[in-house]
């Protein structure tokens, strides 16, 4: 099952935490995975490697999924130079977090452009492709705060919950043409981002996690690998949290 023989994944924000246990998860499955970034291209060249070793190919690709531009000329090249695009996993994200009271103007349009502009424009140009092969599968990247908020995450909170709306607009948009658009939603998750929280953070949150941990990045990958394969053909428009119970 889940076969991804033949077929070529684009995973934005791949270079770490959770973009890099899907694109591993994606490689180990048989697809070509092509690992967008920002900046870090040793962390980038780390997560080829990785997909290497897990016995597919794949190659790294520096754009800013903010930047219509950069975007509208990346993904269709990328798609003639690897042989088209099947998959888009819109994973690139940031977390500028403050109370409302001390959000500023560039934090919003900052964590709005990439979270939500960034999944969207990255769609636009894959759906152009992905309309022409009459095949497609978008897995965004929402979260748990999307879903119940979380003080502290006014404007991270907004974003994610602007991608679920996305998600079932697209999903709406594009199934006649063999698009299937889903989201996963994450709860806390052991990454770079938590990994410098402070223990009573980290403490509360797993208190009000029933299963009585953290995720891992491979749980979350799990879930985007199932709505990435054939299996989920009949699947679209849908949230699939994965958050140990956290929201229910």
């Amino acid at each position: 099952m889940f076969s991804l023989a033949d077929k070529v994944a684009l995973v934005t924000g791949g270079s770490r935490g959770i973009g890099r246990a899907v694109s591993v998860a994606l490689a180990e499955s048989g697809a070509k995975v092509l690992v967008n970034y920002a900046g870090n291209e040793a962390a980038a060249a780390e997560t080829l490697e990785l997909v290497r070793a897990a016995g597919s190919d794949g190659a790294i690709c520096r754009f800013d999924v903010a930047d219509h531009a950069q975007v509208d000329e990346a993904v269709p090249r990328l798609a003639k130079e690897h042989g088209g695009l099947h998959i888009l996993v819109n994973n690139a994200g940031i977390a500028l977090d403050q109370i409302l009271l001390r959000v500023k103007p560039e934090e919003l349009e900052r964590t709005m452009a990439v979270n939500v502009g960034g999944a969207l424009w990255c769609s636009k140009a894959a759906i152009r492709l992905m309309m022409r092969q009459r095949y497609g599968r978008i897995v965004n990247l929402s979260s748990v705060v999307g879903e119940a908020g979380n003080p502290g995450q006014a404007v991270y909170s907004a974003s994610k919950a602007g991608l679920i709306g996305l998600t079932k607009t697209l999903a709406r948009e594009y199934a006649s043409r063999g698009v299937t658009v889903n989201a996963v939603a994450p709860g806390f998750i052991e990454t770079d981002m938590t990994a410098d929280l402070p223990d009573k953070v980290k403490e509360d949150a797993i208190a009000h996690t029933p299963l009585g941990r953290m995720g891992s990045p491979r749980d979350i990958a799990a879930a985007v690998l199932y709505l990435a394969s054939d299996e989920a053909g009949f699947v679209t428009g849908q949230v699939i949290g994965v958050n140990g119970g956290m929201h229910v």
